[in-house]
């Protein structure tokens, strides 16, 4: 049976899902686990990001540059027709295919011998990465009835948040371990002689970072090939809107001109994401320069828990929107325009705050309003054009995120860090170059240099919080247009 009879057949797919309960649930969180290791990989040069600024004599605007746009052109680029062959072709071999690409690639960086490869394998990396979420979210919305759409894409979308736990978690610690304690263990595992060539006291803690939590990938890659099914699609879509014929990129295009809610909504999140890529990439060094703690503790301590924290506020995002839908019907748009606005006073109070403890817990309540957005930016983006059309319907959502986001949100910050640093600097005859170098600088320079580049992050930071009021009117005038544009209305009395 082909997916387009089975689709045909299943008359109350609309109502009970693709599958059983149980094999739901197990396919949703295993594209969640893929999702989490999208954001593990993704994320990892942020939280190693001041040892690698240290060993290669980085300004934050150069490395803002390694954060953002190479990155970022080319996961936008590769989107699209990713997402175009996953409307036609088996999307569950498309997603392993992608995830082995990009868990390679991230081991690759660990052996960047510069700026330059180091910035050719993270290019590696979002080429793989391009290829998680358009087929995901296809896959699904074949599983899940409308009205359980915005769950169900707000657990799935828990991998970001839970993506950053992880690479803080594991990443922090990573990078401090000294290359001959790990050569030590890998001695004491039996496995040693397999790498009886490097000379680990050359091999820095970041390095075996990336190496190590790079390759677990290739094995949920494969579990993911025996385990999970690919579903007919528009299975879960009511009879009436079922469509058998896939659509074009421009087919796609022509479904949209016509929903303003997507255009605003995709605007509203393009600059969440350009806050959200700039804080994270920026948020240890943060740490790091305006409290003093080291790598390990800073991820441990604060950027793991603040992470878990965000999931929290993913999940709630989804689940508060399935409860508030039956009286408000545009209510995946406004929770997400509140939040964003409760964000701003709550982030800005944590950057300046001298106590550690008053900065997490006002950081945490600002993540937890943040991050609600992030199911409802899935559920527009899906739920205002047809099944044919969703997967690519979804890459131009992300190519829009991406470029605006990924592409410009750590490259600002680093640009607007190096300036404030600049303005920290003046009357003094050192420069954000000189700092950087740190050669040839007295004892009372370096401390200058420190303090300078700490406001001028911290500036830097708050500055770029602001755009979130932008994006929450975004969302406002998304909401205003919701009704009319969606395609898969949600029936709460099924």
């Amino acid at each position: 049976m082909t997916d387009t009879t089975a689709g045909q057949t299943a008359t109350d797919g609309h109502i009970t899902g693709f599958g059983s309960k149980g094999y739901r649930t197990y396919v949703l969180l295993m594209l969640m686990v893929v999702y989490t290791l999208n954001f593990i990989d993704r994320n990892l040069i942020g939280v190693l990001a001041e040892p690698i600024i240290t060993t290669f004599s980085l300004s934050d605007t150069q490395f803002g540059l390694l954060a953002s746009w190479p990155f970022a052109i080319f996961y936008a680029v590769m989107g699209l027709p990713i997402a175009m062959a996953a409307d036609r072709l088996n999307r569950v071999n498309i997603i392993v295919i992608c995830i082995v690409l990009w868990s390679v690639m991230t081991a690759l960086c660990g052996i960047a011998a510069g700026f330059l490869t180091l910035m050719l394998f993270r290019i590696g990396v979002a080429i793989g990465e391009a290829g998680c979420t358009p087929p995901a979210n296809s896959i699904i919305g074949d599983y899940y009835p409308a009205k359980s759409r915005a769950t169900a894409l707000g657990i799935y979308s828990m991998g970001v948040t839970l993506g950053g736990v992880l690479a803080y978690l594991f990443g922090g610690p990573l990078a401090e371990l000294s290359g001959p304690t790990f050569g030590t263990w890998l001695d004491s595992i039996g496995i040693g002689g397999l790498f009886s060539g490097i000379d680990w006291t050359t091999v820095e803690g970041w390095r075996i970072a990336f190496v190590v939590i790079g390759l677990p990938g290739v094995v949920i890659g494969a579990i993911l090939t025996f385990t999970v099914k690919e579903p007919p699609r528009g299975y879960s879509d009511p009879p009436n809107a079922q469509t058998i014929a896939r659509a074009s990129t421009k087919e796609t295009l022509q479904e949209l001109a016509s929903k303003p809610s997507f255009w605003w909504m995709a605007m509203g999140a393009a600059l969440v994401a350009f806050v959200g890529y700039g804080l994270f990439t920026f948020q240890i060094p943060f740490l790091i320069r305006e409290h003093g703690l080291g790598v390990r503790e800073a991820s441990i301590n604060y950027g793991a828990p603040l992470s878990a924290v965000a999931a929290i506020g993913t999940f709630l995002g989804g689940y508060l929107t399935d409860k508030f839908s039956p009286r408000l019907n545009t209510a995946v748009a406004i929770i997400p325009a509140i939040g964003l606005v409760l964000a701003v006073p709550l982030y800005i109070f944590a950057f300046y705050s001298s106590s550690l403890t008053i900065v997490f817990i006002s950081w945490a309540l600002a993540a937890t309003c943040h991050y609600a957005y992030l199911g409802a930016q899935y559920n527009i983006g899906q739920g205002v054009v047809s099944a044919r059309s969703r997967a690519t319907a979804i890459a131009i959502l992300l190519i829009i995120v991406s470029i605006i986001g990924n592409g410009i949100g750590p490259q600002f910050v680093g640009i607007m860090s190096d300036v404030f640093t600049s303005a920290n600097l003046g009357g003094t005859d050192l420069s954000v170059a000189s700092c950087a170098a740190g050669e040839g600088l007295t004892e009372a320079q370096l401390q200058t240099c420190a303090s300078a580049k700490s406001s001028g992050l911290k500036q830097s930071i708050s500055v770029t919080t602001l755009w979130f009021l932008v994006a929450a009117f975004c969302f406002y005038m998304s909401s205003r247009y919701l009704k009319r544009d969606l395609v898969a209305k949600v029936d709460h009395a099924s």
